[in-house]
C-alpha cells in the first residue's frame, strides 16, 4: 500500500525539528490547467502538469541530497485534500504542510511562520520553478544559517526574484510591501533586511522556468552541446524534455532563437 506523507500540525510541536533546517518548497499540486500555464503553448495543459511534477522532483531530489541530521525536506503544498498526487513525486521522508493565506507574499509568510511554530531552528522557502538548482545551493543554505550570528541568506534569481529565503527568526517583515512577480522582489527584500539590520548571504544565481524563452533556456542547459557538463542536473526535467524531443522535434518545444 503507497503510504501519504506525515501531514505537519502548525498548533503542534514536532521534536524531530529540534536543530534543524527546513527546506520547505512551495507547491502546487501538478493538475492540468492550474500549472505552468504560461508555458501552454508551446506545451499543453497536461504536458505542463507533467513538467511541474518534474521540477518539483528534481528540486526535492536536491534538497534530499543535502539534508542529513541537520535538514529536512517538507513539502508546502496547496490545495488541501491534494496530498496524495505527491506519492510518486516526493522522497519519502518528506513531509508536508498546508498552505494558507491569500496571495503569494501571505502565503509565504505564513508558510515561515508556521515552519517557526513547529519548532525548526532555521527555515529557507524555496521555489518549485528552479529545477537547475544544485544540492550544493541548499547545503550552503543550511550551513550559513547554522552559524551563531543572526542573518538572512538568499538565492538570487535573474529575473530579480529569488528561488530561496532563509532565515534564523520569523522576521515577517521580509514579505512586506514587496511587488511579487516582478523584477523588484530580490532589491526589495534586500531593503527590508537593510532595515531590519539583517546581513545578507547570497547563493548563486540561478533562473526560474515559467515562459517559452526560460523552456528554450533549460533545454539548451540540459539538452544542448554542452549538455555533457550539467549531467547529474535536473535528471526528471531533462528526460520529459528529451523524449518530447526525440517524439516529435526539436521545434516542438526547443525553437532557435530568432
Amino acid at each position: 500500500m503507497k503510504v501519504v506523507h506525515r501531514v505537519l500540525d502548525p498548533n503542534l510541536l514536532d521534536p524531530d525539528a529540534e536543530a534543524c533546517c527546513a527546506l520547505a518548497v512551495m507547491t502546487k499540486a501538478p493538475r492540468a490547467g492550474r500549472v505552468k500555464t504560461r508555458l501552454v503553448p508551446p506545451l499543453t495543459t497536461e504536458e505542463a502538469a507533467q513538467l511541474s511534477a518534474c521540477f518539483l522532483r528534481d528540486t526535492a531530489d536536491a534538497i534530499a541530497k543535502a539534508t542529513g541530521d541537520s535538514a529536512r525536506g517538507i513539502a508546502v503544498y496547496t490545495p488541501v485534500g491534494a496530498e496524495e498526487a505527491y506519492i510518486e513525486i516526493l522522497p519519502h521522508d518528506f513531509d508536508l504542510l498546508p498552505q494558507r493565506g491569500k496571495g503569494f507574499g501571505e502565503r509565504l509568510a505564513a508558510a515561515n511562520e508556521d515552519l517557526f511554530r513547529i519548532g525548526f531552528t532555521s527555515v529557507c522557502l524555496i521555489d518549485s520553478d528552479s529545477p537547475t538548482v544544485s544540492a550544493e545551493c541548499y547545503t550552503q543554505a543550511v550551513n550559513l544559517l547554522s552559524v551563531q550570528n543572526d542573518r538572512m541568506v538568499l538565492g538570487p534569481s535573474d529575473d530579480g526574484g529569488y528561488y530561496l529565503i532563509g532565515m534564523k527568526k520569523n522576521y515577517h517583515r521580509l514579505f512586506e510591501e514587496i511587488d511579487w512577480s516582478t523584477e523588484r522582489v530580490f532589491d526589495q527584500t534586500v531593503q527590508r533586511a537593510a532595515e531590519l539590520k539583517l546581513p545578507v548571504e547570497f547563493l548563486p544565481t540561478c533562473y526560474d522556468v515559467d515562459d517559452r524563452s526560460t523552456l528554450r533556456r533549460v533545454c539548451d542547459e540540459l539538452l544542448g552541446e554542452n549538455a555533457r557538463s550539467t549531467i547529474n542536473t535536473a535528471p526528471a526535467t531533462r528526460a520529459f524534455l528529451r523524449e518530447i524531443v526525440e517524439r516529435e522535434g526539436r521545434a516542438r518545444i526547443w525553437a532557435l532563437e530568432k
